[in-house]
């Protein structure tokens, strides 16, 4: 192949809105295939499936083509227990996060505190191709790297480690990470009570963190920091 100008394709990161959207459309194509495949095993018919669901012959064959734009989940679930199934719809915490008022301000107070040569960059994508999660941000010194994982608000500790755990097997680039978190009653009571399980993936607290980076160096291991 001959050489040439190409201009570098820069990936953009999808709306939370777009992606719902998108999980609509995989969900209901799943939902088809598996309706299909679970009334041929029961050897009946679309019409006695929709006799069975309270649902007229047509419907279910639109249901089985995926041919419904905007179907009702009350008659989605009537017809999925009409051929023996059960239906479900998992929610779990999503890579793709919401970055709200609070947390860019967090951010904001978190670079106040890198001095030089530390540089940030922000938004740093997984090195896996289609995956979408990223880091809030990475630093860099010269010498070490570290990423940066911001939350505004903690609930559940043993689901935000595990996620950053995570993130960090798969992102052999990842360095240490500084878990920046908003300093609220509620979030700073949170850590309290966790703050000791978490030690051993999170060594480092605040105001070692902040030593480092007023320093002008990334912190040589993992920790949190309250702002």
């Amino acid at each position: 192949m001959s050489g040439g100008n190409h201009t570098p394709v820069v990936g953009v990161r999808e709306r939370p809105g777009d992606l719902g959207a998108a999980d609509a459309r995989r969900i209901l194509i799943e939902t088809a295939r598996d309706l299909r495949t679970a009334r041929r095993a029961l050897g009946i018919s679309q019409a006695e499936a929709g006799k069975r669901a309270g649902l007229s012959q047509s419907q279910v064959s639109r249901l089985e083509r995926g041919n419904v734009r905007h179907p009702k989940l009350e008659h989605v679930c009537r017809a999925i227990r009409a051929v023996g199934l059960v239906p479900s719809l998992q929610r779990y915490p999503g890579d793709v996060q919401v970055r709200d008022r609070a947390q860019l301000a967090l951010l904001a107070r978190f670079e106040s505190l890198l001095a030089p040569p530390i540089r940030m960059r922000r938004e740093i994508a997984l090195p896996i191709p289609g995956d979408k999660r990223a880091w809030d941000g990475r630093l860099g010194d010269g010498t070490r790297t570290a990423s940066i994982e911001g939350e505004s608000r903690i609930d559940d500790c043993q689901a935000l480690a595990r996620r950053i755990e995570l993130k960090t097997r798969d992102d052999p680039g990842a360095g240490p990470v500084i878990l920046v978190v908003n300093r609220t009653n509620h979030n700073s009571a949170v850590l309290r009570a966790h703050r000791e399980s978490l030690r051993a993936q999170f060594p480092l607290d605040g105001a070692a963190i902040a030593r480092s980076l007023r320093r002008g160096e990334v912190p040589s291991a993992s920790g949190i920091i309250l702002l």
